[in-house]
């Protein structure tokens, strides 16, 4: 008898998937059950049972349910590469605008994922979740530069990142006032975030790089005492 794990599915129709195909269905499942509940309430065989697969599918693709948990946080965390490529030959405005409805799009359709994985019991005291938060903000900051059409540059470009990496924490505290307090609608996030990331362009990094040249000015000097 075959040991092969994809050959380990609940009994009814078999269907047979590519191995991306099948670790994607187990993502989406795992996604909605721990958004719809909690990492201690979730079962490997309740996702398993969502996904159509079998237990051992699981550990095949993920390890473990600890990891799967994982990687479901890092789907949250991360705009994936693909939309960033993707984007069309246009202005910086029409870029980063695709890009946050993006982002807003992503949340809506995984609200409770998402809200699940920011959440203040997740943050700072599991230090698996707080590296994929930092890994998140480093690759957020690059894919921001490439929407903007900014990743050659060079001046100021460590600073930039920081201020980047900063908007992310507002991008994801201005996301729960629309999906918990709803004092911000879906629209006026959007053009929120939008205006956000082109003034933080535009106006904040050049104003930085100015104070920046401005310190390291040799001072004037001083009239000679007679």
């Amino acid at each position: 008898m075959s040991t092969d794990p994809e050959t380990l599915v609940h009994s009814g129709r078999r269907r047979r998937l590519e191995p991306a195909a099948r670790r994607a269905e187990i993502l989406a499942a795992a996604r909605r059950l721990f958004g719809a509940g909690n990492y201690a309430s979730v079962s490997t065989s309740d996702i398993a049972k969502a996904a159509g697969v079998a237990r051992p599918l699981i550990n095949h693709y993920f390890g473990g349910k600890r990891e799967l948990y994982l990687e479901v946080v890092r789907q949250m965390m991360i705009v994936p590469a693909p939309v960033i490529e993707n984007l069309p030959d246009t202005t910086t405005e029409d870029r980063l605008a695709i890009s946050v409805r993006h982002w807003i799009e992503v949340v809506e359709r995984n609200e409770q994922a998402w809200l699940t994985a920011i959440g203040q019991e997740a943050v700072g005291r599991d230090p698996d979740i707080e590296r994929i938060m930092l890994e998140g903000d480093e690759i957020a900051a690059d894919r921001v530069l490439a929407a903007a059409l900014m990743s050659d540059l060079t001046e100021g470009r460590e600073e930039l990142r920081a201020m980047i990496r900063s908007y992310g924490g507002m991008l994801r505290a201005a996301s729960r006032e629309w999906l918990i307090r709803g004092t911000l609608g879906r629209e006026e996030l959007r053009v929120f975030l939008t205006d956000s990331i082109l003034h933080l362009l535009r106006v904040t990094y050049p104003a930085v790089l100015a104070t920046r040249s401005a310190g390291h000015r040799p001072p004037e000097s001083s009239p000679s005492s007679v």
